[in-house]
């Protein structure tokens, strides 16, 4: 059994102090169950679909595949998190005006992989952002609507 303990780090702009954390806990888990942030989704649990994306310290993660420990006093941003994040907000207006949502569930996902994409290099072109989202899967309907969104970020430039 691993060990628990507490663990420190600031989730969407807000210092957090959460008990008894096992040592072994993976980053979505703390999320979801721990603080309630359903937006951040279980998909694959071996970081194959990217429906578990977040932010740590501004880059994109796969929060089912690290450990809490290992982002502890850094700056974790879920999707809940967006809303006042300039870049966030467009991607989100992206997916929105060009009906990228489809069923939700990779959304949160896509949208937080193109937000940290867009924040290391606001110039890449949309094939760019397109090959960098490979590892995101959507298994509803394809990435007609996705690739239009993505696309249309790069416009708005």
């Amino acid at each position: 059994m691993s060990a628990s303990r507490e663990l420190r780090l600031t989730v969407n702009g807000i210092s957090r102090v959460i008990a008894e954390v096992p040592d072994d806990e993976r980053l979505l888990d703390t999320l979801r169950w721990r603080l309630g942030l359903k937006g951040t989704k279980e998909g694959c649990r071996t970081g194959g679909c990217g429906a578990c994306t977040v932010l740590v310290d501004g880059r994109s993660v796969l929060s089912c595949l690290t450990l809490s420990r290992e982002v502890e006093e850094q700056a974790v941003t879920t999707v809940e998190g967006l809303a006042e994040d300039p870049v966030g907000s467009q991607v989100q207006a992206a997916f929105v005006r060009e009906a990228g949502l489809q069923c939700g569930y990779c959304t949160p996902g896509f949208v937080m992989a193109l937000t940290g994409l867009l924040r290391e290099d606001p110039r890449r072109s949309a094939e760019e952002l397109l090959e960098e989202l490979h590892g995101n899967l959507c298994r509803c309907t394809g990435y007609v609507a996705i690739s239009r969104a993505v696309r249309s970020l790069t416009e708005e430039r």
